[in-house]
């Protein structure tokens, strides 16, 4: 009768490895094979897991070296700047035609203002002749009240100085009463609409001389600066 001992001597450690599943094919070496004949990964019997994350980055890098990705990117820059630089010209192309809008119906109102300054001629004669009462009083001074609403301004005093850019003077005299060239009689108004001159002022200028002869409030002529 043989020992049970000896029975459990012939047992090798070759014996042993294959019953815990050791080896090649246990856990750390080869996929073990299951009953069936599929082989079973590393990960489900104790190897090292695949990483999920670092295929998504693999998939993440490989498409951002993609040759279409970046032309497909570089044409979206290119065409997100031409849309900017279209957009600021629309813009400049507004505010050009507003512009020309503006200066075009300023034109035709100053043109509107130029014919009717005959009439406003006869009208401020009529005033200063007694004339303007009544009804005709009360249109003349509507229609100067639009015409000034619409940007029409008179100019042309008695006591401003001379400016040849908006006075035409057609006559002249000498005076130690004044300092300089000044304005001392208006023939006829002048008119400007915003900021162009449609009429200069006709005017009479009399300008300083020491020695000018004046005429005192008696009507006796004295020489400017003689003792009284």
């Amino acid at each position: 009768m043989q020992d049970p001992t000896d029975v459990r001597e012939d047992v090798s450690v070759e014996d042993h490895q294959e019953e815990f599943g050791a080896g090649s094919d246990g856990p750390g070496g080869n996929p073990v094979t299951a009953a069936d004949g599929v082989e079973v990964p590393d990960a489900a019997v104790g190897g090292t897991p695949t990483s999920a994350e670092g295929q998504v980055d693999t998939a993440t890098t490989g498409a951002s070296a993609d040759p279409e990705l970046t032309r497909l990117r570089t044409d979206l820059e290119e065409r997100t700047e031409d849309l900017k630089r279209l957009s600021a010209e629309y813009a400049n192309y507004r505010r050009r035609v507003e512009r020309d809008r503006e200066a075009t119906v300023a034109g035709a109102k100053a043109q509107v203002a130029g014919e009717l300054l005959t009439v406003l001629d006869d009208v401020e004669r009529a005033r200063q002749h007694g004339d303007l009462t009544g009804a005709f009083k009360v249109v003349a001074d509507r229609l100067g009240e639009t015409l000034n609403r619409a940007g029409l301004a008179g100019f042309g005093e008695v006591g401003d100085a001379f400016d040849p850019s908006v006075h035409e003077a057609v006559a002249s005299a000498s005076s130690a009463d004044v300092d300089g060239p000044t304005v001392t009689t208006v023939m006829r108004r002048g008119y400007r609409f915003g900021e162009k001159v449609l009429r200069p002022a006709m005017v009479e200028v009399t300008d300083h001389d020491p020695d000018a002869v004046t005429v005192d409030s008696g009507g006796s002529a004295r020489a400017a600066g003689a003792a009284e």
